[in-house]
């Protein structure tokens, strides 16, 4: 087995770009961090690496429409699908950011299904 680290001290730009996206998931124990995490690490880092720029913006794009998801699934809790709705949408937005996070920690591109582009 190899014993090579995933994230090598030579390539801090990788490291930057997983936290991009893996810094959603703050937001399973702080209110809004999902959107926070990306939004610090992006506006802290993407001058330094363009990649960050661009995996920021992906990750904030994808964030800001799983907020618009979650917002419409809440005001669809009147005719009862709402809760189905919210708990599939917050599934569907883990395992999405966590397969991103991988893949790029491989140093693979990610992008987001169901993403509206806010940032381009």
């Amino acid at each position: 087995m190899d014993n090579t680290p995933i994230i090598s001290p030579q390539d801090p730009a990788r490291m930057w770009n997983i936290l991009c996206h893996a810094s959603a998931l703050l937001g399973l124990a702080i209110p809004f961090a999902f959107l926070l995490g990306p939004l610090v690490v992006w506006l802290l880092k993407k001058n330094e690496f363009p990649s960050v720029d661009k995996h920021g913006k992906e990750a904030l794009n994808f964030q800001l429409s799983f907020l618009i998801y979650m917002i419409v699934a809440t005001i669809l809790i009147a005719i009862f699908i709402g809760p189905f709705l919210m708990l599939l949408v917050g599934a569907v937005d883990v395992i999405l950011v966590i397969i991103a996070s991988v893949k790029v920690a491989n140093g693979e591109s990610f992008s987001y299904p169901f993403t509206i582009r806010f940032l381009k």
